[in-house]
């Protein structure tokens, strides 16, 4: 399975790009940078169109985006919905499903503290994909990788209790009575 996680922005979207098979592994990252100096539908547009363009480099199967908070600036708030609006509406033209995740679900699913600062988050998402830490990764990359992280490990969470559930059912499933004459 392939992830796309995108942080989005209405000047500046990171995205982050993870693959898991028998491990997980960095697939891709980055961030798509719109001028301060353009209106904000043209800052959006060059978003969606920079967006089209990743997920048609690198073909994820679904999209992660952090689920939206409520912001003290309500012109804030505003603006980062717009930006999400841009990135669904780019995941639902290529075909893809978008989960959503709550910032302390991703903080707490990568660094283990739904509190963590972004320094700790970034450390973690490094240590989890075994990046070099010399490496250049901007910060939205990083928070996007860690947005598809936190896919992964709740796709793995899902399949694991699944996987329990089904144990336990075979375990309690009683034989069938033997019927006839020996």
């Amino acid at each position: 399975m392939r992830v796309i996680g995108v942080d989005p922005g209405n000047a500046v979207t990171g995205f982050g790009v993870v693959e898991r098979s028998r491990r997980l592994q960095y697939v891709g990252a980055g961030t798509v940078r719109a001028s301060r100096a353009i209106s904000r539908p043209q800052r959006l547009a060059t978003i969606y169109r920079n967006l089209l363009q990743v997920l048609d480099r690198y073909s994820p199967d679904v999209m992660s985006l952090e689920r939206s908070f409520v912001a003290i600036n309500v012109q804030s708030a505003f603006a980062l919905g717009e930006a999400r609006a841009v990135a669904m509406l780019a995941a639902a033209h290529r075909g893809l499903d978008v989960f959503e995740y709550a910032p302390t679900d991703v903080k707490l699913s990568v660094a283990g503290y739904g509190r963590a600062d972004k320094r700790q988050v970034k450390y973690m998402v490094r240590r989890t994909l075994l990046l070099n830490e010399g490496g250049e990764l901007a910060d939205d990359a990083a928070d996007a990788l860690a947005i598809a992280l936190c896919h992964l490990f709740q796709v793995r969470m899902v399949e694991a209790s699944e996987a329990q559930r089904q144990r336990a059912e075979q375990a309690t499933a009683r034989p069938a009575p033997i019927t006839g004459r020996i």
